[in-house]
């Protein structure tokens, strides 16, 4: 059966800030301008400002970064909104899932984020609290990482939380359980990278934040939406809005399926992509996972009008 061609938007997360996202945006287009106004509005403080100028630290810090990445994806789609642009699927990746939900229509602007703005102050608690690491592991499949958080669970819980694209896995837990994994990859000859970040995210250690999520979650009002979330959780399209919802409170202590999820939007016939907001980290993980789809990345009027 033939299937159309269809697009997908996508969105990323943690580690695409950088100082400086969004000015180029903000400068060149007013409703982009406007709304990252609007944030600092409902923020009660000039997010713009850190993303202008920074410090990195400050920006970095995830309760900054989420809301910062959400709106930078919020004003590219103001973007891709006015031109009439036309998408099938949204899928993003941890955090920007919930840009995804709002590109779709799942919930408002100033929902949004605040939702994100709170899931960073938890997540920063939870670190805190349950001090975590994270790494990531290259050239290995998802049973080798599982053996590998099985020989180390007596130092420490280690499991698997970001399955981006064949050949890497980050994963995530305690830190002497993380640390002791890469001490063993090492011997074994596997190359296994450490990560700067705050906590053990979609982990167990998260668990201290979910029950505060999901009570920010059940206040907000979701929609159902038309174009379909290819969700981190369970690599399928979801429309309902209480589904939505009950999918964003698990994707925090459970991993992210990067690629199930890009290899189930091209079953459903997706053969390009753009790549919505900050960095271009999802086009290069694309790239590793299948050459036949083609993402390009949106930050600026220019980028779109190359599409």
């Amino acid at each position: 059966m033939y299937i159309m061609s269809k697009t997908i938007l996508l969105f990323p997360g943690q580690g695409a800030q950088y100082v400086g996202m969004g000015q180029t945006l903000a400068s060149t287009f007013e409703p982009a301008r406007k709304l990252m106004m609007q944030a600092d509005e409902i923020l009660g403080f000039s997010l713009s400002k850190l993303m202008a100028e920074g410090p990195e630290e400050v920006l970095k810090s995830t309760d900054n970064t989420q809301p910062a990445l959400f709106t930078v994806s919020a004003m590219v789609m103001e973007l891709l909104k006015s031109e009439g642009f036309a998408f099938d699927y949204v899928a993003g990746h941890s955090l920007g899932e919930y840009s995804a939900i709002y590109a779709a229509g799942g919930f408002s602007f100033d929902d949004g984020l605040r939702l994100v703005r709170t899931r960073g102050e938890l997540m920063a608690s939870a670190g805190s609290k349950n001090p975590g690491a994270m790494a990531a592991i290259m050239g290995q499949d998802e049973a080798k990482i599982l053996e590998l958080c099985e020989a180390v669970k007596d130092v420490g819980t280690v499991v698997p939380a970001n399955i981006n694209c064949p050949g890497q896995i980050v994963v995530s837990g305690a830190v002497a359980g993380v640390n002791k994994l890469v001490e063993n990859c090492a011997a074994a000859g596997i190359k296994a990278i450490p990560l700067a970040v705050s906590g053990a995210f979609h982990s167990p250690l998260m668990q201290f934040a979910q029950a505060g999520l999901a009570e920010a979650i059940a206040k907000t009002k979701f929609n159902d939406v038309e174009k379909p979330v290819i969700a981190n959780v369970i690599a399928e399209p979801v429309t309902k809005g209480s589904e939505i919802a009950d999918l964003l409170v698990r994707q925090l202590v459970s991993p992210v399926r990067w690629n199930d999820c890009m290899n189930k939007a091209m079953s459903l016939g997706v053969t390009q992509g753009v790549e919505v907001g900050s960095g271009k980290v999802l086009m290069g993980l694309m790239r590793k996972i299948s050459r036949d789809v083609k993402v390009t990345p949106v930050e600026t009027i220019e980028a779109f009008q190359a599409l």
